[in-house]
Parts: C-alpha cells; structure tokens; sequence
C-alpha cells in the first residue's frame, strides 16, 4: 500500500438530525461546510485548527479528525509515518448541526484519499459503517458523507444501513443557534428508559408522513414535524430553544430542535425567499441564524468554492 503525494482536501456540511419525530433514524445534510486539507509527511503530526474549536481542541492525537484518520489506516493496514492535517471550521461545536460527525467523516474520508487506490480498498458502505461505528450511531455521519436526506438506523448484528430520501428543491430550512453549547451526552441523559405506546406510535406515524413531506409534499411538513419522544424531555437543559420551537409552532412554521440541541431548526422555502427572510427576523438577540439549502452532495473533494 502507498501514499499519494500532496494535499488532499474535504468540504464536509453540517447535518441535522431527528427533525422532530426521526429519532435517531432521519438526517438532513446543510450547506454550511468544513474544510480540511491533509498530507502525508516523512515524519511527525502537525494539526492547525481555524475558526470553531480554535484554541480549544487539542492538537495531538486526540483530535477527532486525527482519530478518524488513524481507524481509517488502521482499516487498511498501514499508519503513515507522518501527517499534517488543516481544518477551517464553520459548524459551530455542540449546537446540534453534526460537527462531531462532519470531523469524523473528514476524517475516513481524507484518509481514504491519501491511500493510492483507496476507494478499491474501502468503498462507500464501508466507509459509512467505519464512520459510524466511531460516532456510535449513523443518523448524523450518514448525511454527512451522503447528502441530501438520509433514514439510517442498525440492524441487530450490528450492521449499519443508510438509505438516501429525495427533497423537495421547495425546501429549506433556517437554523437559530444559540451562544450556549449543550454536550449530546447530557441530552441524551434527559431522555426516560420507556416511553409511552401511544407515543411510540404517534411518531412513527409521523416519521413516515416526514419522508412523504420532504419529497414532495412540503405542506404537510408541519403536521410531519411533530415529536413526542425527545425534544419535551430535553426542556430543562435548553428552555429558550424549546419556547422558540413553540412560539414558531404557533405561527404555523415547522420548527423542531435540530439533533441533540440546543439549535432550533424551521423548515421554509430557502435562502432568499420571503420566508426566509421573515424567519432571520425572529432570530433572538445575541443568537447567530443561518438561511440554509439542502446540500445534496455530502462529504466531497474541496475546490475552494464558496
């Protein structure tokens, strides 16, 4: 097995997952993307970290990306001797937009790339079911490497499946993101052992109607959004999102907490409608609002564009 010689480089988008009643299972990638770069060096590990996370994240082996990359060699029997990696981070950390999931995805992905013949040695699914296991769910990393909207889940031996949905080119979504992080595991935390059936029920009913939404009947996406199985119990850790996705409720726009929280997602026509823009308007003060299309593409090699 050989190295390819020079940089290679990722463009990775954020991703929301759940939209309400898809727990666990139903993921949407978005058009705010990561960018990294990685080589191979003779010797050593240099890892430069810009915008989210600079300062903060460790530069060693511990970093995330470097994680990935490491089980991804591991995969494909041999470590090279040394690495330089680079990551401009745009996905803000522990809002609920994937970003754990786009480093581990950049991850697998750039070390697949530095492996002369690497996508013969580890195609697609297995990159996803790798991805997956090092996340320990695929409802995130499933878009991220896919795009579009992605129903993931596991099955009982262990394997991991994704299937890619189609959306709507009506469709978008503008995602309130607040100053405050919420770790996932905290989240998941809050989450009770049982829940009721009838509530089981309800939202596999609307899980399914989400699908049909997305595709192409977006008028029934707020029906489609409603939860009952999570976003309730996850109150107390973030009270401001959930009276957001309230308030928005009322006024008939499908809002839902995107992923674990705290960002509140709502679905609309897309950057540049009125829509849109009403919404960018409700954004709570000191908040950051993003005016999102669906990235259909997933992780991809970078060419630097916009």
């Amino acid at each position: 097995m050989t190295f390819v010689d020079g940089p290679v480089r990722v463009r990775v988008p954020a991703t929301s997952a759940n939209l309400g009643p898809g727990f666990d299972t139903l993921g949407l990638a978005l058009d705010l993307h990561d960018r990294l770069e990685a080589e191979v060096l003779a010797e050593g590990l240099r890892v430069e970290v810009s915008g989210y996370g600079e300062g903060a994240v460790p530069l060693d082996e511990r970093h995330l990306v470097v994680r990935a990359m490491r089980a991804t060699f591991d995969r494909l029997g041999k470590q090279p001797t040394g690495l330089r990696l680079s990551c401009t981070n745009v996905i803000p950390h522990a809002r609920g937009l994937g970003s754990s999931s786009a480093a581990i995805v950049a991850g697998v992905w750039l070390a697949r790339e530095l492996v002369a013949g690497g996508r013969l040695l580890l195609d697609d699914a297995a990159l996803l079911d790798l991805a997956a296991q090092l996340e320990g769910h695929p409802d995130n990393v499933a878009p991220a490497l896919l795009g579009g909207f992605v129903i993931s889940g596991q099955d009982g031996d262990g394997t991991f499946w994704a299937v890619r949905g189609s959306v709507d080119p009506r469709v978008g979504a503008v995602v309130f993101v607040p100053t405050t992080p919420v770790a996932t595991k905290a989240a998941r935390g809050l989450l009770p052992a049982a829940v009721p059936h009838g509530d089981a029920a309800a939202n596999a009913g609307r899980a399914a109607l989400l699908v049909a939404a997305l595709s192409g009947h977006p008028e029934e996406l707020m029906r489609a959004t409603e939860d009952r199985l999570h976003q309730e119990y996850r109150r107390p850790a973030m009270p401001e999102s959930l009276a957001l996705v309230e308030a928005l409720r009322r006024d008939g726009v499908p809002a839902v907490i995107s992923g674990a929280g705290p960002t509140v997602l709502a679905f609309t026509d897309g950057p540049g409608s009125s829509g849109a823009e009403d919404l960018v308007a409700r954004c709570p003060a000191g908040w950051g609002v993003h005016a999102l299309t669906v990235d259909g593409t997933g992780a991809a090699p970078d060419d630097g564009a916009a």
